[in-house]
């Protein structure tokens, strides 16, 4: 089965989604003559014109219910168009998951962006979080357009680095230049310690971090303060620590462990608080499914729970 590229475009309605395609659809570098279905699941004030594409191998669905966007639509749409590649317009309001759940074989995400308003993204942050969550977290690049000298970069900053440390930033001002974010976020814990210690408030940064770039931490040492649970799948000297985690809202709090080895003797029960010493070796592990941080026990001593038992990223 051949691989059918798909590039992801996400954003609130009137972020800048459509120009943009539409911009790459008419420019020779991208639209080379490949195959395109371009899948348009929101329709703002902003429209195709597909008279302007390079060449006319561009075919445009249009879908309005998030029901219909399914993978026997998307592979009904690939099989009338024997499309190359796939280009859809998400619509900002729908949960991105459902798409990368329900995508046919073959489909591959290639690239996934983020458009929004600088004008306007902290209000629609404030009042729908949850969706603005959903789209930073999946996404590689996030564009500001209508970016103006007077609104706080900062601001935008900290939003989209309080749910990812890996979407790059960047800033575009009405007279077309771009500004690429470059501003700094040290971990608020040193990984260069002999003893990386983890305060209360830092979990859920120490957390994301931890598995966004796992291999950095391959043989460092870690002190830090968690919920044990048991699986009755897991070897005898086997447990997991950690907290639970809110992202956004209430809603979306999930336990966010790591898989601990300890081969001494201990009195640990789950639901214990226990304060964990180890060293984190990346290996295969059930509990992962594959490849993953392992901590392998020094110390371990059981210890009340944090002031906020609740981790956050803020």
């Amino acid at each position: 089965m051949r691989e059918i590229p798909v590039y992801l475009f996400l954003g609130f309605l009137e972020s800048g989604k459509t120009k943009f395609i539409q911009d790459t659809l008419c420019d020779e570098r991208f639209n080379n003559g490949e195959k395109t279905l371009l899948v348009v699941c929101e329709e703002g004030i902003e429209e195709y014109d597909p008279s302007l594409f390079s060449g006319s191998n561009v075919t445009v669905k249009v879908i309005d219910d998030e029901e219909e966007l399914t993978s026997k639509t998307l592979s009904k749409f690939q099989k009338e168009t024997n499309c190359e590649r796939v280009i859809i317009e998400y619509n900002g309001m729908w949960q991105v998951n459902s798409l990368l759940s329900d995508m046919p074989k073959g489909f591959v995400l290639v690239q996934c962006m983020m458009f929004a308003d600088a004008t306007t993204f902290i209000n629609y942050n404030q009042n729908m979080r949850n969706q603005t969550v959903d789209k930073l977290r999946v996404c590689e690049l996030v564009v500001f357009n209508r970016m103006d000298k007077a609104i706080d970069k900062m601001e935008l900053h900290k939003i989209v680095r309080g749910v990812s440390r890996r979407a790059d930033i960047a800033y575009e001002y009405p007279d077309g230049t771009v500004e690429y974010d470059d501003i700094e976020d040290p971990l608020p814990f040193d990984i260069e310690a002999p003893v990386i210690k983890i305060e209360d408030t830092d979990y859920a940064l120490w957390y994301r971090d931890l598995l966004e770039e796992t291999d950095k931490y391959n043989g460092k040492t870690v002190k830090f303060k968690g919920i044990c649970a048991y699986d009755n799948r897991m070897p005898n000297d086997t447990f997991v620590a950690g907290r639970h985690i809110m992202t956004c809202c209430i809603d979306d709090v999930e336990y966010s462990p790591i898989v601990c080895i300890c081969k001494n003797k201990h009195n640990i029960k789950s639901r214990d608080w226990v304060m964990v010493t180890g060293t984190i070796k990346v290996e295969y592990c059930k509990f992962y499914q594959g490849k993953g941080p392992v901590i392998h026990i020094e110390e371990t001593a059981i210890t009340s729970a944090p002031a906020q038992e609740l981790a956050t990223f803020y």
